[in-house]
């Protein structure tokens, strides 16, 4: 079976901003991960920053943005955390290309993972359409990116019955 990437966080490794560690129950999840397949990666944490951390938000955009130039990454104090971010997602990359992985499950709503989602960047917990830095720099690289809310479509992949363009 092909391996997956995982933000760590959701294969219940404590690698969350606030320290947190949340047990994984999800039964698919459970299976591939004694089964060896996930790969998990903190981008964060791999880009440098510590756990616990300040919680962070794109401003002025998406992790695209970020990669482009356009947008950066802020913790709650205005302290400007883009070089870790970008390290972090150029860290998930490498991971991508070393194990041939084609299909990542990451953490929606997160500055880094979020596939779908992430908040505005002005600590209000408003969501807007977009994807942060990791999720960016694996779409642009051809990864199909999907959110821990869509485990279904991802264990649908795997199986080999269909190949979704996501």
């Amino acid at each position: 079976m092909k391996k997956i990437l995982i933000s760590a966080c959701l294969a219940g490794e404590r690698a969350r901003y606030d320290g947190k560690q949340v047990p994984v129950t999800d039964s698919v999840l459970i299976k591939w991960s004694q089964q060896g397949v996930l790969v998990r990666v903190c981008p964060e944490v791999s880009g440098g920053l510590k756990i616990p951390r300040l919680p962070a938000q794109i401003v002025n955009g998406n992790g695209m943005d970020v990669l482009n130039k356009r947008a950066k990454v802020v913790d709650i104090e205005g302290h400007d955390v883009t070089l870790p971010f970008v390290r972090g997602a150029q860290y998930a990359l490498a991971l991508v290309k070393k194990y041939k992985i084609e299909i990542a499950v990451l953490k929606e709503k997160s500055p880094s993972c979020g596939s779908h989602h992430i908040y505005d960047g002005r600590f209000v917990a408003n969501l807007i359409p977009g994807f942060g830095v990791t999720a960016a720099i694996l779409k642009q690289n051809g990864i199909q990116v999907f959110s821990e809310n869509e485990l279904d479509r991802v264990k649908f992949l795997i199986e080999g019955k269909n190949k979704i363009n996501h």
